[in-house]
C-alpha cells in the first residue's frame, strides 16, 4: 500500500531534520580548553643600596732609581750570565714589592747605548762588557723587567740620559759606539766623557727616535730623564761647554739670544718636543724629569748652592710652570735641617711653582744623606713630603742601594713609613682606556667567603673592598691575584658587601658592581 504524506506533514518533517542538524553541528564544536596557570618561581631579589660610598684608597708614589751606568745597581757587573742578570733583577723587584713600593725607575740608556734590543743604538757595555755585543743567550732585558715589574703591581719607568754619548767608565769606544757613528755633533770633555751637543738638530732627532721607539714597542708606564742636559762644568775641568761650532752657526744665522739663553732655549725646545711626541703616541705614558734640586740660589730666600738655570742651562721651573711634564722629581738631596739647602723650604717652593697641578715627588738621597741618623732623616723627609704634598704625595729614592744594602732602612720602611700598601696617585689630566667592570662571583666555604673575578689584562692592580657592619676594609692586590678568601665575620660583624675594582696605568679605578653576601 502506498503511503502518502500531506503537505503539512512534509513541512513538519523538514523542520525536524533542520533542527537535528543544527544540534549535531553545535555538539561537535569543541569548547576551548581551560587555561592552566603555570607558576614559575620568582627570581631572588637583588637588593642594592641606592647609593654606596666606598672609602678612599691610600695613594702615594713610592719609587726607586736603579742605575745601570758604571754598574752602580743593576747589573752589578758587566760580565754576568743572563740567568744571573735575571736573578738580580728579581731579587730587587721582590724587595721593592715586599716593602710596599709601587714603582721602579730603571736606567735603560745610560750613554747613547741600550739595555734592550734597539734599532738605533748599540747594546750597552754595562750589560755585556763590550759596546754592541748582545747578551747570550740573547734576551730583551727591558721586556723582562717590564713583565716582572707588572707581575708585582709595580709601575715601570724607563730612565734615559738624553745627551751623554759615552761614559768615562764605559769601556773602549768601538765602531758600534755613537761616538764613531755620529762624530759631528759629539764633543769630548776633559774628564773623558763624550757629550752630544744639545743645540744640534741631529742630537735632538736621535734622542727623539730612541724615545718614540721605546714608547711604541714596550709597555712602559713612564719615560724618565735625569738632570744631565748640558753637563756640569766640573766634567770639563771647570771650562765652558765646547759648543763653538753650533754657537757660530746660530750667530751667523742672525740669532740674537745670549749664549746662555740660547742654550736654555735648546733644552726647552727639546723637553716640549719629547712631551708632545710621547702624548701623540700613547697618551697614557707619563713623562717625568728629575732636575737638580735648586733652580737658582735665593729661590726661596736663604737657599745657597749651584744654579741649574745658570750652570746646566736647564730652566726646570719653566717646564713645571708650563706643564711639559707629568711628574717632577727635583733631587732634594739635603737634610731637613740644612741651613743653605733646606729640604722642606725647597719642596714648598717647588710646590708653589706647580701651577699646573702636576705630580711633584721629590728625590731623596737615601744612599748617602748627610745626617747622624740617615734612617730617621729619610723617614722624616717622607713625613714632611706628606705634609706639604697631601693627597698627591710621593718620593723617589736614590738609589735602590740605599735600601737593598741597608737592613735598618728596610725595617723602617716596612714597619712605619711604608707599612701599608698604596696606589700611585691618579694622573687625572691624561686619558686612557677605561677598564670594564669585573665579573665578581662568590662562594661560601666554612667560615670563609671565596671571591673570584676575571683577569683584566691591562690592570696594574686590583682593589678589594669588604664591608663588615658599618666598617669597610680594603686591600690592594697584585694583578696576578684573581681570587681571595675572606673571613665571613670580623670583630663580631658579618660580611655583607664586596666590591672589586681594577686599576689602570694612570691610577684610575674601574666601574664596579656591588656584590651582596647576606
Amino acid at each position: 500500500m502506498r503511503f502518502r504524506l500531506s503537505f503539512f506533514q512534509i513541512l513538519i518533517l523538514a523542520a525536524f531534520v533542520v533542527s537535528c542538524a543544527t544540534k549535531t553541528k553545535k555538539a561537535v564544536v569543541k569548547k576551548p580548553a581551560a587555561k592552566t596557570e603555570v607558576k614559575t618561581p620568582s627570581p631572588k631579589p637583588f637588593i642594592q643600596p641606592p647609593t654606596i660610598t666606598l672609602p678612599e684608597i691610600k695613594r702615594e708614589f713610592r719609587g726607586a732609581w736603579i742605575a745601570s751606568v758604571a754598574n752602580i745597581n743593576w747589573p752589578s757587573k758587566n760580565n754576568l750570565s743572563v740567568e744571573q742578570q735575571k736573578q738580580e733583577a728579581i731579587q730587587l723587584l721582590n724587595l721593592l714589592a715586599d716593602l710596599n713600593f709601587n714603582a721602579v725607575i730603571l736606567q735603560i740608556r745610560p750613554s747613547a747605548d741600550a739595555l734592550y734590543k734597539s734599532p738605533h743604538e748599540p747594546w750597552s757595555y754595562f750589560l755585556t762588557g763590550q759596546i754592541g755585543t748582545a747578551p747570550y743567550p740573547e734576551y730583551d732585558p727591558l721586556e723582562f723587567w717590564i713583565e716582572e715589574s707588572h707581575k708585582r703591581g709595580l709601575e715601570f719607568h724607563a730612565w734615559l740620559n738624553p745627551f751623554r754619548a759615552h761614559h768615562s767608565n764605559g769601556g773602549q769606544i768601538t765602531s758600534e759606539s755613537m761616538v764613531k757613528k755620529s762624530p759631528d755633533n759629539i764633543v769630548k770633555l776633559k774628564n773623558g766623557m763624550y757629550w752630544f751637543d744639545p743645540a744640534d738638530d741631529r742630537t735632538q732627532e736621535q734622542a727623539s727616535k730612541v724615545v718614540k721607539d721605546i714608547v711604541s714597542r714596550y709597555d712602559v708606564d713612564g719615560i724618565h730623564f735625569d738632570d744631565y742636559f748640558y753637563p756640569y762644568a766640573e766634567y770639563n775641568g771647570g771650562k765652558d761647554f765646547p759648543d763653538y761650532k753650533s754657537w757660530s752657526v746660530y750667530q751667523q744665522s742672525g740669532g740674537t739670544l745670549s749664549r746662555a739663553d740660547w742654550r736654555r732655549a735648546n733644552v726647552n725646545k727639546f723637553v716640549k718636543r719629547i712631551y708632545d711626541e710621547i702624548k701623540a703616541q700613547k697618551n697614557d705614558v707619563k713623562f717625568g724629569i728629575s732636575p737638580f734640586g735648586i733652580w737658582k740660589p735665593g729661590f726661596p730666600a736663604g737657599i745657597k748652592g749651584s744654579s741649574q738655570y745658570d750652570e746646566l742651562y736647564a730652566d726646570a721651573k719653566l717646564w713645571l710652570n708650563q706643564g711639559w711634564i707629568d711628574y717632577f722629581t727635583p733631587q732634594l738631596y739635603w737634610p731637613i735641617e740644612s741651613s743653605g739647602q733646606s729640604f722642606p723650604l725647597l719642596l714648598q717652593w717647588w710646590s708653589e711653582e706647580n701651577i699646573k697641578g702636576r705630580h711633584l715627588w721629590p728625590g731623596l738621597n737615601t744612599v748617602a744623606i748627610k745626617s747622624p741618623n740617615p734612617v730617621a732623616e729619610i723617614a722624616g723627609q717622607i713625613d714632611v713630603s706628606r705634609q706639604i704634598l697631601k693627597k698627591d704625595a710621593g718620593a723617589v729614592h736614590w738609589s735602590i742601594a740605599g735600601i737593598s744594602k741597608n737592613y735598618s732602612m728596610q725595617q723602617e720602611l716596612k714597619a712605619n713609613s711604608y707599612k701599608e700598601k698604596a696606589l700611585f696617585p691618579e694622573t687625572a689630566w691624561l686619558t686612557s682606556k677605561e677598564l670594564p667592570e669585573l665579573d665578581v662571583t662568590w662562594k661560601k666555604q666554612s667560615n670563609n667567603i671565596t671571591v673570584t673575578w676575571n683577569k683584566e689584562s691591562e690592570a696594574l692592580s686590583y682593589v678589594i673592598y669588604q664591608k663588615y657592619g658599618n666598617n669597610w676594609q680594603t686591600e690592594i692586590l697584585s694583578p696576578e691575584i684573581i681570587s681571595k678568601n675572606i673571613a665571613s665575620e670580623s670583630n663580631g660583624k658579618k660580611l655583607s658587601t664586596i666590591v672589586v675594582r681594577s686599576v689602570n696605568k694612570l691610577g684610575k679605578l674601574s666601574n664596579y658592581k656591588v656584590v651582596l653576601i647576606n
